[in-house]
């Protein structure tokens, strides 16, 4: 007799009798109808082996493949000998085929096809037996059932299906694939096509295939295991069909599946592109393109590629565009989602003058002292200002700019300063300032930030200080030098140095100058670095008190020293075209810094300093070229000006004309 091992509890509800009283034990309710997805089956067990009455258990199961040993089901309560499992399922078998179904069971085991018996092992044994069918499973849907009985002894089934896969045997094609749909994917430009999983069991997988529109010829495109498959149309624009095939594992390929249509789109220049100089950059707009997913937007100056940007909008701003200095001319051009390019719009625009910054307003009573700064590097090229006031907020530029005669000076950091006097202000009255640039081609820039003041009462100190004596100026080979007295006002303020160039006729010299340095009160010693290339210079100094009185202001007159500056230019010029643009640059630590601009089928640079002695300029880098955009001469010498070339040399072995620029090395303690 069979014993029972392994045995779960049933769930049972026990209900307390009056004290002394019996226990009532009742079965928990039977559960609700069980429904399992194909090819799952659904299983039932008996207690009997007939398959009568209402099954203890209901549930679902992957395969028919137990092992009972010598008890009973576990999970379920069955006696111990003479109970029966049904296994049964209906599943979509797609184009049918060669199949074998192998059973084997102790005790016995029957399997039906569409409730027709093609196995019956029907017997109490007491080993296991086996037998195998061949049969041929037509297309679509088909139930099986496998019946199972355990009467005594030891108990396990099993039941496999599956398809014959040799060629010899299996000539069923799959069936077509269906649900077939397609669509171009513009953020990969590809056609996009998903199916439904085939239900034939012995499926190996799915071929793609393409045409063009106007053409019978199908191309392969690959294979997969999949439902879903991408294709990148060979040529964008055109109008291509897609097809889906099946293929088993014999090798047996199904027809095409329906035919799906998708139309690629080749993107085109962008229209309506239009740029605008603004102070934060150039703007530029452009009409969006059909099947873009993003654009290039590309700037050049003198043919090396200084801007390469994406957008993936319909807008983009140049914030690093030059100032006023030159226009700035931009490719776009559209980018599908393959990263192929359209042909490319152009447009072009300047972008305007920074706003003048650091602008301060200092009071008098009869006046009020500007100034602002800009620096000629970032902020562009200054062809002139407008000064607005108001006496209220906000300042309106609309109106006339006053009238204020502007003077500049450049500072060592190479910024500009400039200074204009307002004389047509009352005492002790507020007034608010901005400034305005403008261009050589009167594109004016946003306004700065406001400066206010309030001019002081009448009663001030009006007396200059002394107009400045003793100045002279020697040339040297870095620069002019310039000496003077020193002042002995204690209320002195600063020096003003103005630089100019003597205007010579027959009768008189005059030296036209304007504001070139500010210098604290202490200073008598000053060096213009400036290039000895043999002009006449002039100077003066100014001396300015607290109260802002002027020695030279108020007299109009000053000490003025001239002096023709050492000419150290080069005896062998310099040719003109060439693609390099050099900048050297003077190091507080005394060496020279050298860089340049990268210059298209460049293999490396040649870097020269001339040589005054050799009369030519000599080679500072050997037969090694330099590679990269950059050189420090530590070898120049101190105390003169050094003039520099850097040549390209390029993969034909040619050298392009070369590129020059110069840089002074003041003397330490000069």
């Amino acid at each position: 007799m069979k014993t029972r091992t392994g045995l779960r509890p049933v769930s049972v509800v026990v209900v307390a009798a009056a004290a002394g009283g019996l226990l009532a034990v009742e079965a928990s309710p039977a559960s609700a109808a069980v429904s399992c997805a194909s090819p799952v089956f659904k299983r039932q067990f008996f207690a009997n082996t007939s398959f009568s009455g209402t099954p203890k258990k209901t549930d679902c199961d992957s395969a028919v493949n137990e092992n009972y040993g010598t008890g009973d089901p576990a999970g379920v309560t069955l006696p111990k000998d003479n109970f029966s499992v049904r296994w049964s399922v209906t599943r979509d078998f797609g184009s049918g085929g060669p199949f074998t179904f192998a059973a084997e069971a102790q005790d016995g085991i029957r399997v039906y096809v569409d409730g027709v018996r093609r196995i019956d092992l029907w017997k109490n044994v007491s080993s296991t037996r086996k037998k195998s069918v061949n049969l041929t499973i037509p297309a679509g849907k088909h139930s099986l059932r496998v019946d199972y009985a355990a009467w005594t002894g030891a108990a396990n089934v099993k039941l496999t299906y599956t398809p014959r896969t040799t060629a010899t045997v299996d000539k069923v094609k799959p069936l077509a694939p269906a649900g077939v749909t397609a669509k171009l994917d513009n953020a990969t430009a590809k056609a996009v096509l998903t199916w439904a999983r085939n239900k034939e069991m012995d499926l190996a997988g799915y071929r793609l295939h393409r045409r063009q529109d106007g053409t019978s010829t199908w191309t392969a495109l690959g294979t997969t295991t999949g439902t879903t498959m991408s294709d990148l149309p060979s040529t964008p624009g055109r109008t291509y069909f897609y097809e889906v095939r099946a293929y088993d594992r014999a090798g047996n390929v199904s027809t095409g599946s329906a035919d799906q249509k998708v139309v690629t789109v080749a993107v085109t220049a962008p229209t309506g592109l239009a740029a605008q100089g603004l102070d934060e950059g150039v703007k530029l707009t452009w009409n969006p393109v059909p099947g873009a997913v993003k654009y290039s937007v590309t700037r050049y100056r003198n043919g090396t590629l200084v801007l390469g940007k994406s957008a993936t909008g319909t807008t983009y701003t140049d914030t690093t565009a030059p100032r006023s200095k030159e226009s700035s001319t931009y490719w776009v051009k559209a980018v599908d989602g393959a990263g192929r390019l359209s042909e490319a719009a152009v447009a072009t625009a300047v972008r305007p003058v920074a706003a003048p910054h650091e602008v301060t307003a200092k009071p008098d009573a009869d006046r009020v002292d500007l100034s602002w700064k800009t620096h000629p590097d970032t902020d562009g090229s200054y062809y002139s200002f407008n000064v607005y006031r108001s006496r209220s907020l906000p300042v309106n530029t609309a109106t006339e700019p006053i009238r204020c005669d502007i003077t500049s000076v450049k500072l060592a950091d190479g910024r500009r300063q400039y200074s204009c006097e307002d004389g047509s202000t009352s005492a002790n009255t507020t007034y608010h300032y901005v400034i305005k640039g403008f261009d050589d081609g009167d594109r004016e820039s946003v306004a700065s930030a406001t400066a206010s003041v309030t001019t002081l009462a009448s009663d001030r100190d009006t007396t200059p200080p002394a107009a400045v004596t003793g100045l002279t100026s020697e040339a040297t080979e870095y620069g002019i030098v310039l000496d003077w007295n020193a002042n002995s006002e204690t209320d002195l303020k600063r020096y003003t140095v103005y630089r100019g160039e003597v205007l010579r006729s027959d009768d008189e010299a005059v030296c036209s100058g304007s504001e070139w340095a500010y210098l604290a009160p202490g200073t008598t010693h000053y060096v213009d670095a400036t290039l000895p290339d043999g002009d006449e210079r002039c100077y003066w100094i100014d001396a300015v008190d607290t109260s802002y009185n002027s020695s030279f202001k108020w007299t109009g007159t000053a000490q003025v020293s001239s002096v023709f500056e050492l000419d150290l230019t080069p005896s062998v010029s310099t040719p003109e075209g060439s693609p390099v643009s050099l900048t050297a640059s003077a190091d507080d630590s005394g060496t020279v810094e050298l860089s340049w601009n990268t210059v298209q089928g460049a293999t490396g640079y040649r870097v020269l300093r001339w040589d005054p002695a050799a009369g030519q300029y000599t080679s500072l880098t050997g037969d090694t070229p330099v590679t990269g955009t950059s050189y420090t001469d530590t070898t120049a010498a101190s105390g003169t000006t050094h003039h520099y070339w850097v040549t390209a040399l390029l993969a034909d072995g040619s050298e392009t004309a070369p590129g020059a620029d110069w840089a002074i090395l003041v003397p330490p303690g000069a």
